[in-house]
């Protein structure tokens, strides 16, 4: 085995006292010889099981090697043969629990930066001003529709249109992107990166409808027999907040993490009163949770002006969901970590404001059926904490709304849409769903990957479905095999 550095390169990012006063993205992104200096530690191994860890099986032996040999342009064409989102999911996504864990250099010594090179590839081909190649209008015959556009219904729309389909994407806001877009701060994914995968999709001939609530504005029945589409991906996500359920989680200024982020990310809150939609710039704000959607809203509560910003939750350190590198940039900007904490309630003012939190200690017991230890609280040990703005984020639900109107389509015990795991098919011919909607709030490359094996199969179930149409395509030269440009 040659010798490698054992550590990765250090992503560059921008001074923690300078970003706690700003929106501007935290990480900086690799000059191009870190990248290549990064790719020359990856082993280009005979059998690169990295690739078993991705759910949209990207290249990844491939496209390192073409970083670690200055040809970034290669790189960026093997990344999107198998990925529409690469800067994105180079941002946001777990790899070191993904295709990083697999590195067979982790463990020994620090896995190569995967997810550092995808964002690098994808960035440089971005700068160079490279204008997506626009794809021939729909010759397929049958229409179809994707709910919801989030990373799921993104992946969809843009494999079946690849193969020559129709397709509309309806979504319930104003603007596009689902989680992407009112999720994520734009100090962690930019928006103008969103836009511009957007429009990508936009140049293939792909529609989009906003303000569309299907459920509400219009069913899934009337889509399939008023509107003509011959299937439906259903992609609406995990967008149900859960609460605690403790007295006086009424009160004003207790936010879910949703509407928190979804006021300062998508409807511009942070600029009120230029934009009409307020959020309260809490002094003294508690986040209650630690995954990553938690380390998201302290550290906007701290950019909003935030005096103290906690992190309160139940377990330790070690117990966290959140990214460490997510943890790590929360740390660095002064958010304050209250482990082993357990809230009980909340106290208000008499103008019906959140004054405080009822919280008491906790101490790790035996292990419970997630493997992790459970916390027990400690007798007497009852404080509360000072505080004028309350985040919730314990994770979110599967939306009702689609399955509640629709007519033979089936949900688990979680409200989840069951729906078979290699193809998406649900328990109704012609509909197929797939991310937060299936597996509950996940991953955005996991979301992507369900997109890609549903259009896949919506693929071929429309071709046993009309034998003839199939035939029609075949003479005009689209492509009859599954959904991919492999």
């Amino acid at each position: 085995m040659p010798i490698i550095r054992p550590t990765k390169t250090k992503m560059p990012v921008r001074p923690s006292e300078a970003r706690r006063t700003n929106w501007e993205e935290v990480a900086l992104g690799y000059t191009s010889a870190q990248a290549m200096a990064e790719a020359l530690r990856c082993l280009q191994c005979q059998d690169p099981v990295c690739e078993l860890g991705c759910p949209v099986n990207v290249p990844i032996r491939e496209f390192i090697a073409d970083i670690a040999a200055g040809d970034f342009a290669a790189a960026a064409r093997a990344m999107k043969r198998r990925n529409l989102l690469p800067a994105i999911c180079g941002r946001v996504c777990p790899q070191e629990n993904q295709c990083e864990l697999l590195c067979v250099v982790n463990g020994k010594q620090q896995a190569v930066a995967i997810g550092n090179l995808e964002r690098f590839a994808a960035d440089w081909e971005a700068a160079q001003g490279i204008a997506p190649a626009a794809a021939a209008p729909a010759k397929r015959p049958q229409k179809i529709a994707v709910i919801g556009s989030g990373p799921s219904g993104l992946t969809a729309a843009c494999d079946l249109a690849l193969l020559g389909y129709g397709v509309t994407v309806f979504e319930a806001l104003h603007a596009l992107g689902g989680v992407l877009r009112y999720g994520i701060p734009e100090f962690r994914l930019p928006k103008a990166i969103l836009e511009e995968d957007i429009e990508r999709l936009q140049a293939m001939g792909v529609e989009f409808q906003t303000n569309v609530v299907v459920g509400k504005t219009v069913t899934i029945d009337q889509l399939l027999e008023e509107m003509g589409y011959s299937a439906i991906f259903i992609g609406t996500g995990a967008g149900t907040p859960k609460f605690l359920g403790v007295p006086g989680e009424n009160l004003k200024g207790v936010y879910s993490a949703n509407e928190f982020l979804t006021r300062v990310n998508l409807m511009h809150a942070r600029d009120f009163p230029r934009f009409d939609t307020p959020v309260h710039r809490g002094s003294g704000v508690a986040v209650i949770g630690a995954g990553d959607t938690a380390m998201d809203a302290v550290r906007t509560a701290i950019r909003l002006g935030a005096k103290e910003a906690h992190i309160v939750y139940r377990r330790t350190e070690q117990e966290m969901g959140a990214r460490e590198e997510e943890y790590h940039h929360a740390q660095e900007e002064g958010a304050v970590f209250d482990w082993l904490t357990q809230p009980v309630g909340f106290v208000g003012g008499e103008d019906g404001w959140v004054r405080g939190m009822r919280c008491i200690r906790m101490e790790l017991g035996a292990a419970d059926e997630s493997g992790r230890r459970r916390p027990v609280p400690v007798d007497g040990s009852e404080f509360v904490l000072p505080v004028d703005t309350v985040v919730v984020a314990l994770g979110t639900n599967p939306n009702p709304l689609v399955p509640q109107t629709t007519a033979g389509l089936a949900t688990n015990a979680h409200g989840c849409v069951v729906a078979d795991e290699e193809t998406g098919a649900t328990t109704r011919e012609g509909l197929y769903a797939g991310g937060d909607i299936v597996t509950g709030a996940a991953t955005v490359i996991l979301a992507m990957g369900a997109g890609r094996k549903a259009a896949a199969a919506i693929h071929a179930y429309l071709q046993e479905k009309s034998p003839a149409a199939t035939e029609a395509a075949r003479l005009q030269g689209l492509p009859a095999g599954q959904a991919g440009v492999d």
